[in-house]
Parts: structure tokens; sequence; C-alpha cells
């Protein structure tokens, strides 16, 4: 499959559920793959993942509803919770400051670089677990979320929470996507 074709098939999917058609050791593989693969600028290699499956991805859940104090929908946190496994983004504010140090003329523009290359991994990531047929969102709950995730998972401080990718089997697709006019936002010259 051409990754166009790849990405045409990635897709928001809510409702999941703990049937995963892959084993969890695929999914970690793919993550891994992935976290590999993915540029970044000057090779920082500042992106940190964690995966919650099982036990793990139902308390997750479960801190995200109390970090909130009941302020989001319980059954929306139930419907991450239903599935098989979330994919924490971080980067490490560590291997960015030093690189902040050791090219002066760039700082202000690594935590950006930083923070692209993480969004490349999130993508790569979630169509390749679309490729393998597993359904998976992206959410933004932090930084409400922040302490206790590192709580939860006894993460170094310097570990920056950007996203959460709950995922697992699909229940129910979603909605055909509406083709857009693409020439209001490309523009060829020549």
């Amino acid at each position: 499959m051409g990754i166009l074709e790849s990405m045409g098939k990635r897709r928001t999917y809510y409702q999941i559920n703990k049937e995963l058609p892959v084993t969890a050791e695929k999914i970690r593989e793919v993550v891994e793959q992935a976290t590999e693969l993915t540029p970044d600028a000057f090779n920082m290699r500042s992106a940190r993942v964690v995966v919650a499956l099982g036990r793990k991805q139902d308390v997750l859940w479960d801190v995200i509803y109390d970090a909130f104090d009941g302020k989001v929908a319980r059954e929306k946190i139930d419907g991450f919770k239903a599935g098989a496994g979330t994919v924490l983004y971080f980067y490490d504010e560590d291997v960015v400051r030093n690189l902040q140090g050791q090219f002066p003329m760039y700082a202000e523009n690594f935590p950006l670089w930083a923070q692209q290359a993480n969004g490349m991994l999130q993508f790569a990531v979630w169509t390749a677990l679309r490729d393998l047929e597993v359904g998976a969102s992206i959410q933004h709950y932090n930084p409400v979320i922040d302490e206790a995730v590192h709580t939860l998972f006894a993460l170094p401080a310097s570990w920056k929470l950007i996203a959460q990718m709950p995922f697992g089997g699909i229940a129910a697709g979603p909605e055909p996507k509406e083709k857009e006019d693409i020439a209001q936002r490309v523009k060829v010259q020549t």
C-alpha cells in the first residue's frame, strides 16, 4: 500500500473497543519503528512515547477523568477507556534545552521543531495503526492531566506531554469525509 492510500484510510475513530485485530507486540513494534523513522530537526530525537495497555489503559482514563474533577463528560472518557490502549506523546525538554545551549542562534526554534517532529510521529503512528485495521483518535487533555500522567507512569519531569491517542478495535467507522476544494488551500505557481 502506498503512503497516500494509507493516509486516506486514516480517520478519527471514536467508537473503539478492546478487541485488537493484531497483537500488543505488533502495536509496540509499529510505535517503535515510527519513533525511530520519524525525522526531526538536528536529529534531536526529542520524542518520547508511552503505550498504555490493559489495566494501565483503564487506570489512565480514570485518572484523566479525575484530573478534570467532573468537568468532562464521563461518557466521553469512557469511550476512550473502552479502547485497547493509548499512546501518550511527549517531547523531552532536556534534549531541547541542550540543543538550545549548543546552537544559541536557533534556540527559540527548538521547542517548535520538537513539536513539529512530534506531530509527524503522531501522524505516522496513527496511519500505521490504521494500516493494521486499528482505529484511533488524537486527544489533548494536557496540560490539565500532566501531573497525574507523570505520577501514574513515573516519568521524568522533563517529558512534556503533547497528546494522547486512544486506539482499539473498530466498533464503528466515522461518517464519510466531504471532499474539499483543495485549490482553496494549495496554490501552484510556475
